[in-house]
């Protein structure tokens, strides 16, 4: 029994050696005895060891490129306005812009609708009646986003969105959003952070109707009477006027900064012009075309926000500065006009307004009275104004001649082709302030920089060099010509 069971044991030992031997070997050949007891594909060691690539789990794209330009998926939208005075091309002329503010924002436009009403109506902005056509219209059409050409109230959305039962936004939001996009340097983003938040603070809503805003208050009402809902939305508000105040005292250090700037350019008695207008009516490409300024030129609504101040001179060598300022609209939100104020005081505080129109669009006046109407807020009425009638190369030549005799102080220019240019130049070397005081004096060439800053600041009539200096005929301020007095003719 002890010799037989220790045979047996010894023999066991004996299997498990080789079997443990087996496994150590890297190439170790198949047994029956050994492999025949397992499941499955076998691997080496090493094989074993890596990773391996699980099949059909993979989402690499074929081309990498595919990840840079992958475009999202756009936002189909329809668009309704309330036609409630003007002729019906004005109708629809406002609603073909705000298909191209639609489009500028990234939306896909499925179509468009017009209603005709003395008023909007209080309670869905087109009616219950046509408020359900529209319905119909959103699902007929797949549509996921209405636009109204409008400013709604908060009741107006909230009502029609149940009817519509997809996201309704206004004309203001739609600005706001592009505005959002568009808005590059620290000024710009919080100008239209402010905006913004000037716009949600009435429209705060919570999660609808998750949270009560109202609770029983038991017998005769009493305390305790408000609910969850509307303790948050009054913390969100607070929350909101909050940033808002932070926002304020941020644009106003910005502000700072280019008050300082402005007041060193009147020091040096240098000319401001400042460039106006509609969106899109070509105002980037024109300060591109006198200055080489290589501001972002675009065929979009608002593609320049931030303002570009650059350096110019008149035919005659005069220098000034060229400000490039944001685009308007008609019905321009009022929040933005607060908002950007700081920055549209350049156009109050330049020396000459060059009012820049599109000549090919449909209705151009139109546009010069939208971009007016904003001039007259920000208080820049009594600055003189150049109506600069741009894209003359696309526009009909009778619209050109009748817009010019309809604006006495205009002319027609092309940015893009330079028609124009150079008699705009001359129009705005003579209408730019010249200086009060004429002045000759024989500057000794040891005072080289008077003569420096005679042609810098003044207006250089003649000039000669004689054997004893320069003798400069000029016309300049008040305090070069007391500096040049001592050289004067009486003064000798």
């Amino acid at each position: 029994m002890t010799s037989s069971s220790s045979t047996s044991q010894d023999s066991q030992r004996a299997a498990h050696a080789l079997r443990a031997d087996a496994l150590m070997e890297e190439d170790v050949a198949w047994s029956h005895e050994i492999d025949g007891e397992r499941d499955g594909e076998q691997y080496d060691r090493s094989e074993r060891a890596a990773l391996r690539r699980v099949a059909g789990l993979s989402t690499e794209l074929e081309d990498v490129t595919e990840v840079e330009y992958r475009q999202l998926r756009l936002e189909r939208v329809v668009l309704v306005g309330v036609w409630t005075s003007g002729t019906a091309r004005d109708a629809e002329n406002s609603l073909a812009e705000l298909a191209a503010l639609a489009e500028t924002a990234g939306a896909l436009v499925l179509d468009g609708l017009v209603q005709r009403r003395d008023k909007p109506d209080a309670a869905t902005y087109i009616g219950s009646g046509k408020a359900n056509e529209l319905r119909d219209i959103v699902i007929e059409s797949g549509a996921d986003t209405v636009i109204c050409d409008g400013e709604l109230s908060p009741g107006q959305l909230i009502h029609l969105e149940d009817v519509v039962k997809v996201k309704v936004i206004d004309r203001t939001a739609l600005i706001l959003d592009i505005f959002a996009q568009h808005a590059k340097s620290r000024e710009g983003k919080a100008q239209v952070a402010l905006a913004q938040m000037q716009y949600m603070l009435p429209r705060l809503r919570g999660w609808g109707q998750s949270l009560s805003r109202q609770m029983g208050g038991g017998k005769g009402g009493g305390l305790a009477t408000r609910g969850p809902g509307e303790t948050k939305i009054e913390t969100d508000r607070r929350r909101i006027r909050e940033k808002m105040a932070k926002m304020r005292r941020e644009i106003a250090e910005m502000k700072t900064g280019r008050d300082v700037k402005r007041q060193e350019r009147r020091r040096n008695k240098v000319p401001s012009v400042a460039i106006a207008g509609y969106t899109n009516a070509g105002k980037s490409s024109l300060l591109n075309r006198l200055t080489g300024a290589g501001v972002l030129v675009e065929n979009a609504l608002f593609a320049t926000l931030d303002p570009t101040v650059r350096r110019a001179e008149t035919p005659g060598g005069r220098v000034y500065t060229l400000t490039d300022t944001v685009g308007f609209v008609r019905h321009l939100p009022h929040h933005l006009v607060e908002a950007f104020r700081s920055t549209m005081e350049e156009v109050g505080e330049s020396d000459l307004i060059l009012h820049v129109v599109d000549g090919s669009h449909p209705n151009p006046e139109e546009q010069l009275a939208a971009v007016r109407e904003v001039i007259r807020d920000v208080g820049a009425t009594g600055v003189p104004e150049i109506v600069v009638i741009n894209k003359a190369d696309a526009a009909d030549p009778l619209e050109l001649q009748r817009l010019m005799r309809v604006e006495k102080r205009s002319i027609a220019v092309s940015a893009r082709t330079g028609l124009g240019i150079d008699e705009l130049l001359e129009l705005i070397d003579a209408e730019l302030p010249r200086p009060a005081v004429e002045v000759e004096a024989l500057v000794p060439y040891t005072h080289g920089k008077l003569v420096a800053r005679a042609h810098a600041e003044g207006e250089v009539i003649s000039e000669e060099h004689t054997a004893e200096g320069t003798l400069l005929k000029v016309r300049v301020h008040e305090e070069l010509a007391s500096d040049l007095a001592p050289f004067t003719p009486a003064a000798a």
